[in-house]
Formats: structure tokens, C-alpha cells, sequence
């Protein structure tokens, strides 16, 4: 349990896939000196199953998987550009990439599909999966990395409001995690901060525990 002290969880936005920032978002995460695990999204590969679901008609659950592996595409990507991401399957990948002082990438097939509490079906984005595993692993601190920066002052919830993470979301982060949004705005700064330790991007809000905002 050691290991996973202090551990902060990035969800690294699909979406940024498609973005001339990704390789720079790589690089500011290697520069991570706390114990991080990389939470890959669905980006194109997700969306390509949300388009061909309509026209060739399988169930949400076919669609769930097919996502899921959308997110493992990207993974591998992800870990194809980096010089020190590696594949994660459990908690013991993680555990032991992090004492080789790697940082995993979560492939989420194999948990997220056995996992009696994560519904199968599109009602589950990579947001939300980022968040359960944030709490299985009692993490410190979750950050969303996305696209757009998010006003200062927002909360998890405004975030749901708006659909920029899913309606699961909350549910499945619980109370044991502070969550940061970072956007474009942050790049500059966020292996800087990740370097010291910090977390990059705004820390939300959580209103409905009554836990005040406070930018980071």
C-alpha cells in the first residue's frame, strides 16, 4: 500500500488525440516526481463505436467492451510515445510500476469488465472510470485532462450539469479524491508543477460535501 501513497490519477482526454498538445501533455506527465497512474479515454476510438452502433445495431453492452477497448488503443499509444509509461492491467502492475519508478497505464478491460459496481453500458465514460479507480486505490488526487479549461470556481457537480464528465461520475468517486481539471491554459505550467509534486489545474469544488473551491 506503500507505493500508492500520495498517488495522483490522470485521466488523459480521448479528445486529445486529435490535438497538437498531446505529445507535449506526455511529456509534462513523465515529468511526474509523486507515484502517478495514466487513465487513457476512448477519444476517436470510442467515438467510431458510438457512430457504427446505429448502423450495425449491437446491444450497449457490446458497445460498453468495444469502448473499453477504445481506451486500451489509446493507452498503447500513449505508452508508444513515452519513455517511461508502461502497460497495467491490476493493482499489481501499478504497485510494481511504480517501485520501478515507471508510470502505468491503465488497460481497463479486464477490471472494468468483472467489476460488479461499473455498468455496462454508456452510461460509464473513461471519466468515470478514472474516478472508481481513483477511489479503489484510495488516490490523493484525480486530475481530468481536458480540451477546454474550465472557469475557476466550478464544481464536480457544474461539471456534470454541463456533460463535460458523465452522470456516473460522482458515484463513483466517493469522497477520496480531490479532483483538478486541467486544460490548454495549464499546459505550460504542468510538468513544472508535476515535477514539484503538484497537481496541474483547477481543484473543484465538491458541494455536495460542503468542501470549498479553491484553485490550484
Amino acid at each position: 500500500m506503500g507505493t500508492l501513497k500520495q498517488l495522483v490519477v490522470v485521466k488523459l482526454g480521448g479528445s486529445s488525440a486529435s490535438s497538437p498538445d498531446l505529445v507535449r501533455w506526455v511529456r509534462a506527465i513523465e515529468q511526474a516526481t509523486v507515484p502517478l497512474v495514466v487513465v487513457p479515454g476512448g477519444g476517436p476510438f470510442a467515438n467510431t463505436v458510438r457512430r457504427y452502433q446505429p448502423k450495425l445495431g449491437f446491444d450497449d453492452r457490446a458497445a460498453h467492451e468495444m469502448a473499453i477497448l477504445g481506451m486500451e488503443q489509446f493507452g498503447l499509444a500513449l505508452i508508444s510515445l513515452s519513455s517511461r509509461m508502461v502497460r497495467a492491467r491490476d493493482r499489481e502492475d501499478i504497485e510494481t510500476a511504480i517501485e520501478a519508478g515507471r508510470i502505468p497505464v491503465w488497460l481497463p478491460r479486464d477490471v472494468a469488465l468483472t467489476a460488479p459496481d461499473i455498468a455496462q453500458d454508456w452510461n460509464v465514460t473513461s471519466d468515470s472510470l478514472a474516478a472508481w479507480l481513483a477511489r479503489r486505490l484510495s488516490a490523493r488526487h484525480l486530475c481530468l485532462i481536458k480540451q477546454l479549461d474550465v472557469p475557476e470556481g466550478s464544481s464536480v457537480e457544474a461539471l456534470i450539469g454541463a456533460q463535460i464528465v458523465d452522470e456516473s461520475f460522482g458515484e463513483h468517486l466517493g469522497d477520496t479524491a480531490t479532483v483538478h481539471v486541467a486544460g490548454p491554459g495549464d499546459l505550460a505550467t504542468a510538468g513544472l508543477r508535476l515535477s514539484d509534486g503538484e497537481v496541474p489545474g483547477n481543484r473543484l469544488a465538491r458541494a455536495s460535501m460542503g468542501i470549498a473551491t479553491a484553485a490550484e
